[in-house]
């Protein structure tokens, strides 16, 4: 069992968020979900160490501008966003598509997160910052990998996203950082391959053909990617949240 969570800053030592070249950046927190697997409860909403745990991810990114929650409206902080998916219960592509449309035409980078992150810290999102801020500054991470590779011929490439990918080699895509611009044309593009429709479709296919920086987690203490998908993982992260 890891304890002593609420004094951690992570791997960089931050505690107070990031302040990098690459400016603003805002976040979208998917809390839609069915959460099948526990009975169908309003599993964002379910506390850990006495916090919802959609309010612990919002708390993560409370630097970001704006943030949108897509879900449930009811006891959402001051000042959160909220908008629900089309159909509600389409899934997290199409909720991805409901944050995404209340973001200025301006915004170049977005937090993608899911709501049932109940360890996510602000330290996490400064390290998935910090690789968009190396690439600006011509700087490579070291240990890191692309999922995709560059295009050939020319210029290379830089990543159109960075997220936590877990020991088993998992990638943990909503718990990532995201050009707005490359999220916009993969929606476009898959709603055209399905025919209209994003409801149902999975993250996977969204992300297809987009270059993706994998960072594995070097921080002590949780991971911050650590998902609530059932009752025992609640558990879990009320013990490591203590």
């Amino acid at each position: 069992m890891i304890t002593g969570v609420r004094g951690w800053a992570g791997a960089s030592g931050r505690r107070h968020g990031y302040r990098g070249r690459v400016g603003t950046y805002a976040a979208v927190v998917l809390a839609g979900g069915a959460a099948r697997r526990m009975g169908g409860v309003d599993k964002p909403a379910l506390p850990v160490g006495g916090r919802p745990m959609r309010d612990r991810v919002l708390a993560a990114v409370a630097d970001a501008t704006p943030r949108v929650l897509v879900g449930a409206a009811q006891g959402v902080p001051a000042g959160v966003r909220v908008v629900r998916e089309d159909p509600p219960g389409g899934g997290p592509v199409a909720a991805a598509a409901a944050g995404l449309a209340l973001l200025d035409s301006d915004t170049a980078l977005v937090a993608l997160l899911a709501g049932d992150l109940p360890l996510l810290t602000r330290a996490a999102i400064g390290d998935l910052l910090n690789h968009f801020d190396r690439e600006s500054a011509g700087t490579e991470p070291a240990g890191d990998r692309f999922a995709s590779a560059p295009p050939a011929g020319g210029g290379e490439r830089g990543p159109d996203g960075v997220c936590f990918v877990d020991g088993d080699g998992r990638r943990q895509s909503l718990c990532g950082v995201w050009r707005v611009a490359a999220l916009r044309a993969a929606l476009d593009r898959l709603a055209v391959e399905r025919g209209g429709s994003l409801s149902g479709a999975p993250v996977r296919a969204l992300l297809a053909g987009l270059v993706v920086r994998e960072v594995g987690w070097s921080g002590e203490g949780p991971p911050p990617w650590f998902d609530c998908d059932t009752d025992e993982d609640v558990r879990r992260a009320e013990e490591w949240a203590r």
